[in-house]
């Protein structure tokens, strides 16, 4: 009986034993084992990473803040300004892998992200996108027309069309092409001083030629000759409102309308005559007297955004879009004429994007930093 007894108690020392020495192993192989599948797993997913990836993951780079294309894989000064490198962030390197280029995408440019915080502390504005009527403003010289030749001109082509009318029925062709070379000939000077084909047109009828072009007279219009730009050329068409001020007459203000445009051009100035219309019922705006000319142009209904918006490099016409979430994309933009402060949209952007219209230049510097600092890797030294 103690022999079992002492048999028993043996049999329970071994497998004591046995647990104590052979479980530790056991559980530093399950452990092993475990660490290689997780390591090799990590392995697997470096090597899907692209090339440059991976490189990027590993080496810490340095850039000049000055000159953020000059970049280094250690610590050191700029040798264009010596000025001390400082280590990029990495997760600036994560903002700019490499990523497929949109049809938005600008170059040299890159998406910025700027916190709540310090989009206050530098200021930053948006604006929408929206539609609105638009009116710009020229504001030139110009002078009381004192024109002699024009007024015998148009009475010249008056007699030269009574003429022809005449001798219509005359059997003579040669009669007949005299009379009409007359009368081309009279259209085409009057052409070239300035009138178009509806005012010479009403002139060749009942319209009483203005008697202001010799001197003034009350209850007579007066036609003030006007200079605008070549560039503004375009914007001014006949039936335009046109309003002069004179500083003999200080506060009075005279309204009338555009009547023609010239069709060529001063090749000094690079500038066109306008002809307007005034009411001078007074008889007060006498020939040759200076005057001070403002026409309005209506534009219509465009696209348009605050000309503070637009960043103009003159190269190209950027705008910083607003995204959501504190980020912000660089957009270039096509730009019509602008007026009372606004830039008319003609490609670019659409009805209520948010743009920035303060502080947009200092977005436009992080962008550019932050493009360069993603093209790193094609530009170490």
């Amino acid at each position: 009986m103690l022999n079992k007894i002492k048999s028993a108690l043996c049999g329970k020392k071994i497998i004591l034993y046995f647990l104590i020495f052979l479980l530790p192993f056991t559980s530093l192989d399950c452990a092993k084992k475990e660490r290689e599948s997780i390591s090799s797993e990590h392995e697997e997913h470096k090597e899907r990473l692209p090339k440059k990836v991976q490189e990027k993951e590993q080496k810490q780079l340095y850039y000049c803040p000055m000159h953020p294309t000059y970049t280094s894989d250690k610590p050191g000064d700029c040798p264009i300004c010596n000025m001390k490198l400082v280590p990029a962030k990495k997760e600036e390197h994560k903002e700019h892998l490499p990523e497929k280029k949109t049809e938005q995408a600008v170059e040299g440019q890159a998406v910025v992200e700027i916190t709540p915080e310090r989009q206050q502390l530098i200021g930053v504005k948006t604006g929408k996108v929206g539609w609105r009527e638009m009116t710009t403003v020229i504001r030139t010289v110009g002078r009381i027309g004192y024109d002699p030749e024009l007024y015998t001109t148009i009475k010249e082509y008056r007699e030269a069309i009574k003429a022809r009318e005449k001798i219509k029925e005359n059997p003579l062709p040669e009669v007949l092409k005299q009379a009409d070379s007359l009368v081309e000939n009279a259209y085409h000077k009057l052409r070239r001083l300035g009138l178009n084909d509806e005012l010479i047109q009403e002139f060749s009828q009942d319209k009483e030629i203005p008697i202001s072009l010799l001197h003034a007279q009350a209850g007579d219009m007066a036609w003030v000759y006007a200079q605008i730009y070549e560039y503004e050329s375009a914007l001014v068409e006949p039936g335009q409102e046109i309003e002069i001020t004179s500083l003999v007459f200080p506060g009075r203000t005279f309204r009338g309308a555009v009547k023609s445009i010239d069709t060529v051009l001063d090749p000094m100035t690079r500038s066109v005559k306008v002809r307007a219309e005034i009411a001078n019922p007074d008889g007060f705006l006498k020939p040759e007297m200076f005057v001070n000319v403002t026409i309005y142009i209506h534009l219509g209904r465009k696209l348009a955004i605050p000309e503070d918006a637009v960043l103009d490099t003159g190269e190209r016409k950027l705008v910083f879009l607003s995204l959501g979430e504190g980020k912000f994309a660089p957009r270039e933009v096509k730009l019509g004429y602008s007026a009372e402060g606004y830039y008319e949209i003609t490609s670019g952007l659409r009805e209520g994007d948010k743009v920035v219209t303060s502080a947009n230049f200092l977005i436009d510097s992080e962008s550019k930093l932050k493009s360069a600092i993603s093209g790193m890797g094609e530009h170490k030294h």
